[in-house]
């Protein structure tokens, strides 16, 4: 039986808030998640080695499949926090009927500022960080033109030195497609900063963010003729991908989930179209057409491998994303462009119950008393319920752990034994009763 020695854990009060309202409520907690992690280890590895490349100049995409509750949010979550301690820009969103890929009503570019809004560093994990990005960036600049330069602040000279600098990696820009005016919306940031004109800092915030309504506007108060839009949002991703790694950062990943949402489109058209865009996605990422960019999507096994909506319906990418003879012959390859999400061993979940009862109890100031023992029966209650092979996901053990422990906790004159033996108790008599009632209609014929 694995065991698990805790007894001296020590995590922040604010951890554990974090994650027991996460796991109680079955979301996937932002962070806290080192601490209750089990299993996964090749599935880890395997976009570690992604990140090491998309470091270099590289690019990736992954699709990340498994059943509803099997753990894919959880993974992208993981791995978003590996992103950050590695010094990489993140940035995620869920897709919805709202956000898409590609949409008529806009539905792309709310993706865009969904991720955006969203975006983070090492120093803003919570998201927002896109101002603080560039003001890192001109900090930066500042800092290396006075120790190489030996110029002090206020010294025009440094102005000077500062903007050249700014120049020459905005130069470097415009040369890819949309770059002139993406550098141009930067070069207009660092004049209000210079200047101390907060509007037009702002206005070129608003821009980057994807928030201008129309051309016009972005005219009149950046001198910019374009604005980001549901057609060139993507374009504009690749831009913020090298900008980031041109100032120091490792590159830029997304974390997309709720991949589901485009095989719900009802619309073949619409939804065609999405997949288009994620064909484009994935050419540049193989191809070397993006650079220091990393593209992680979630969804489930159905989203991709229905021939009829999914996105094996789609010839293009089917070719792209279906397994080799090999490892489709019951070997794991985790290092091709879908990682298959299997559920937890049943050991995997008893280490994870045994992390949750510590956490528990830290949060709560008690000691735990469960054993080692009650856990395992408490699985096998899970696993023996009706429906178990399609319910007995980490998700559902987790919730219903994180009740037990709860009310146990709440209700101290209620043992293990008794609040579990009522559990078990009823769904046989709930069976019994509609025994009871299948005999009565028989009985009369009904």
């Amino acid at each position: 039986m694995a065991e698990l020695k805790m007894t001296d854990i020590k995590i922040p009060r604010r951890l554990t808030t974090a994650l027991v309202n996460s796991l109680t409520a079955g979301v996937v907690p932002r962070i806290g998640l080192e601490h209750i992690a089990v299993g996964r280890k090749p599935e880890v590895e395997a976009i570690l080695r992604d990140m090491e490349n998309i470091a270099e100049g590289g690019a990736a995409m992954k699709l990340i499949t498994g059943r509803y509750g099997s753990g894919k949010s959880f993974l992208l979550q993981t791995i978003r926090n590996y992103a950050l301690d590695r010094d990489f820009v993140t940035a995620d969103a869920d897709l919805s009927p709202e956000r898409r890929l590609v949409g008529t009503k806009g539905q792309g570019l709310a993706t865009y500022r969904e991720l955006m809004t969203h975006l983070s560093t090492r120093t803003r994990p919570d998201g927002g960080a896109l101002e603080a990005v560039l003001q890192k960036w001109i900090t930066t600049i500042q800092q290396e033109a006075m120790k190489e330069g030996g110029l002090r602040a206020g010294d025009p000279a440094l102005t000077q030195e500062v903007e050249q600098r700014i120049f020459a990696v905005t130069a470097e820009m415009q040369n890819l497609v949309h770059g002139f005016d993406f550098a141009r919306v930067l070069a207009a940031y660092w004049n209000g900063y210079k200047l101390g004109e907060d509007g037009k800092k702002q206005a070129a915030l608003r821009w980057l963010r994807g928030e201008f309504p129309n051309k016009t506007e972005a005219r009149k108060e950046l001198d910019v003729g374009v604005i980001i839009d549901d057609d060139n949002w993507y374009d504009y991703i690749k831009l913020w991908s090298e900008f980031v790694a041109k100032i120091g950062y490792k590159g830029l990943l997304l974390f997309i989930d709720e991949g589901v949402n485009l095989y719900k489109i009802s619309n073949s058209i619409a939804r065609t179209s999405n997949y288009e865009k994620l064909l484009t996605m994935f050419n540049d990422t193989m191809q070397g057409k993006a650079e220091h960019l990393g593209i992680f999507l979630g969804g489930t096994p159905q989203f991709v491998e229905d021939e009829r909506r999914g996105l094996f319906s789609y010839e293009a990418l089917r070719s792209r994303l279906v397994e080799g003879r090999f490892a489709g012959s019951g070997y794991r390859n985790y290092t091709g462009p879908i990682l298959k999400l299997d559920m937890l061993s049943h050991e995997e979940i008893l280490i994870l119950l045994q992390k949750l009862l510590q956490i528990h109890g830290l949060h709560f100031g008690y000691a735990p008393s469960l054993t080692d023992e009650d856990l395992v029966q408490f699985m096998e209650m899970a696993v023996g319920r009706m429906g178990a092979d399609e319910l007995l996901t980490p998700r559902e053990v987790v919730r219903d752990f994180m009740d037990l422990l709860h009310t146990l906790h709440q209700n101290p004159q209620v043992s293990f034994n008794q609040l579990l033996g009522e559990r078990m108790a009823a769904p046989a008599a709930a069976d019994q009763e509609q025994d009871d009632l299948d005999d009565f209609l028989a009985e009369f014929e009904l």
